[in-house]
């Protein structure tokens, strides 16, 4: 996204979002001073720029229906609506500082280098977390049976015999994913150079 689709973005989400939960006479959250909240509303807004109206209209729907505060009489704080848009509409992965730094760091070079990228890209994207040890050894495990099944493909294609159409959609799925990582793997290297 360009700083223009961005600006533009921003705007959607502002008029979209936030104008028409104020109009309904939303409060700002409890929790945030009134300057707080322009800073949240811009960060947020920054932060969605990339979703569509509709996407943001059914995030609009969702905080009208649910306020927060204890007198139902609120915007949600930034961490709810950042939550719940994940929830409606997740943002591309590989624009996450999250995303860019677990690919940037010793993990993500040995899931890449070992092929078990794709299980972490998927599990960051799903969770939105650090994953720790033991959620690391699971994404390996379960990568190993994702691997062996695209080394049997490959061999079965590799000999002449027929591979079936799942199982071409899976070794195309999972080409698709690690082309994926390779592009968040280069980001997080540009990302240390910068």
């Amino acid at each position: 996204m360009d700083s223009a689709e961005q600006a533009t973005g921003e705007k959607r989400v502002r008029a979209v979002l936030f104008e028409p939960l104020l109009r309904l006479g939303l409060g700002r959250p409890s929790t945030v001073t009134k300057a707080g909240f322009e800073e949240m509303v811009a960060e947020v807004s920054g932060k969605l720029a990339y979703m569509s109206e509709i996407n943001l209209a059914a995030l609009k729907e969702e905080i009208a229906a649910h306020p927060g505060g204890a007198r139902k009489d609120r915007i949600w704080a930034g961490p709810q609506i950042l939550d719940k848009a994940g929830d409606i509409d997740p943002p591309e992965d590989t624009g996450s500082p999250l995303m860019r730094a677990v690919f940037a760091s010793g993990m993500g070079r040995e899931a890449f280098r070992d092929g078990w990228a794709p299980e972490l890209r998927r599990a960051v994207k799903d969770t939105r977390r650090w994953p720790n040890v033991f959620a690391a050894s699971q994404l390996r495990e379960k990568a190993r049976e994702n691997l062996r099944r695209l080394m049997l493909i490959e061999e079965s294609m590799a000999a002449g015999r027929h591979v079936s159409d799942d199982d071409m959609a899976f070794r195309h799925r999972r080409r698709a994913a690690m082309e994926k990582c390779e592009a968040i793997a280069q980001l997080a290297q540009a990302g240390d150079r910068a």
